[in-house]
């Protein structure tokens, strides 16, 4: 016993010292999945910046015109696809702008866009998005060159010097950037906010673009962050972002079906009918004669079937007895005379070889009458 603890001791002091030389200690920082607000708006890190700026921000899914007021020198930014704005929210923005309101846009996402219908805001003051997609170079002093609005469509705009007070392009290939004038307030429509959201924020160019957009109203009001004029239905958001719910419960209902379902032809075998034939009484009765130790009277009444159609089909071999019946009979059957002679024998009490071999001898004589 000394001896298995001293090993056992021997060998934890080993695997102690071989961790202690192969691993040391560290710190090591992991980025956490964003949860609760940071995770689904995208113009959270922008509204912490205004915050902490000094700027009243606020941040919302749907702009919400019935149940909050804007504020004359408010700013809005329409961080979706524009054409989720009814005619009754245009019409609300627009008198908002003309009372001093900053508003900001984006041009439709790529993807089919249908030029005859006409875009809420945009097509109030002559914008109509184009299907070209080129890059446009940001210089800021101080840092890297960048690139902006890749991913966005570029707009012309009617009669542009006399409409637009600022604007980024060249008439050939399109604009990325234009600022309408409209009574006291302004209307600003951009390519893309690609560089507004939580992961581009952090550059310097994106953060001077950003300061430069929401300067006619900076600190005079709130910041309305608007980041989904539109909430997603409940159904895409399930199939997109809680398939681990719904797949397993999918499976569950298909299995469900499956054993529910209507089947060709039985799988299991038909349940056995409440009764006993004649055979299963007859046999069940001479398990228990057996078993109580009067086989005896099994081989008797073996024995008197044989005899009866011994008697019916060969009178002659019936009528004798002894010896001279035991030798036609195995003349007859093609057997020796000892195993006829035992057949027709009673065999000993508890002999059960013997009980079933003269019983088994008896049937296959008698069926061969």
């Amino acid at each position: 016993m000394a001896l298995l603890v001293l090993a056992v001791a021997g060998a934890l002091a080993g695997g102690y010292a071989w961790w202690q030389h192969n691993f040391v200690r560290a710190e090591e920082w992991v980025d956490l999945p964003r949860t609760g607000e940071a995770r689904r708006n995208p113009l959270y890190v922008l509204k912490l910046a205004l915050i902490g700026d000094g700027v009243k921000a606020q941040a919302r899914p749907r702009l919400q015109l019935d149940s909050i007021a804007l504020g004359p020198r408010d700013t809005v930014l329409l961080y979706n696809d524009p054409r989720t704005i009814s005619d009754k929210e245009e019409a609300a923005l627009l008198d908002w702008v003309e009372r001093g309101g900053h508003l900001l846009l984006r041009t439709p996402p790529p993807g089919p866009l249908d030029v005859e219908l006409p875009l809420p805001v945009m097509s109030a003051f002559g914008v109509h998005p184009r299907s070209d997609r080129l890059c446009a170079g940001l210089d800021v002093a101080g840092e890297d060159p960048h690139v902006e609005f890749c991913r966005g469509r570029r707009l012309d705009v009617d009669n542009l010097e006399s409409t637009a007070s600022l604007h980024w392009g060249e008439p050939e290939i399109g604009y990325v950037f234009a600022r309408i004038p409209h009574g006291r307030g302004h209307v600003d429509v951009l390519s893309d906010f690609d560089f507004l959201d939580n992961d581009s924020l952090k550059d310097g160019p994106h953060i001077a673009l950003t300061r430069q957009l929401l300067d006619p109203n900076y600190r005079a009001g709130t910041v309305h962050l608007i980041y989904e004029a539109q909430m997603p239905s409940f159904w895409m958001t399930l199939v997109r972002e809680h398939w681990r719910v719904w797949l397993p419960l999918l499976l569950a209902l298909m299995a469900w079906l499956w054993r529910r379902s209507q089947r060709f032809g039985p799988l299991l075998a038909s349940p056995a009918v409440e009764r006993r034939s004649l055979l299963e009484h007859v046999t069940a009765s001479g398990e228990h004669v057996y078993r109580y130790g009067y086989a005896h009277l099994l081989h008797e009444a073996a024995r008197k079937a044989f005899l009866a159609r011994l008697r019916r089909r060969d009178p002659q071999a019936a009528a004798l007895d002894g010896d001279a019946q035991a030798s036609m009979l195995a003349e007859r059957f093609g057997l020796s005379q000892n195993d006829v002679r035992d057949a027709l024998s009673t065999p000993i009490a508890r002999d059960h070889a013997a009980f079933r071999s003269r019983i088994a001898l008896l049937m296959r004589m008698r069926n061969s009458l």
